[in-house]
């Protein structure tokens, strides 16, 4: 029986985040993508009373993204140059 209650409890949560997330009024998808992203590259997770851990996940999240547009780039070429 309690196991059905917790069921019912996640399935009512889930059907209220859902909700949230779709509603008219609520924060549109790309608002929270891009807001998601710069908290990504900023360390936001990071902890900050550790600064060599704060900077390194900066500098290493930011080589990251620089590297991931190189590679995109040189994709881009290598496809149009049709060779």
């Amino acid at each position: 029986m309690a196991e059905r209650q917790d069921h019912e409890q996640e399935s009512r949560r889930i059907l209220e985040r859902v909700a949230r997330e779709t509603a008219p009024g609520g924060t549109p998808f790309v608002v929270r993508a891009a807001k998601d992203a710069r908290d990504h590259m900023t360390a936001a997770d990071a902890d900050r009373a550790d600064p060599i851990e704060y900077w390194g996940t900066r500098v290493g999240r930011t080589l990251g993204f620089i590297i991931a547009i190189g590679l995109l780039v040189w994709l881009v070429y290598a496809a149009t140059r049709g060779g």
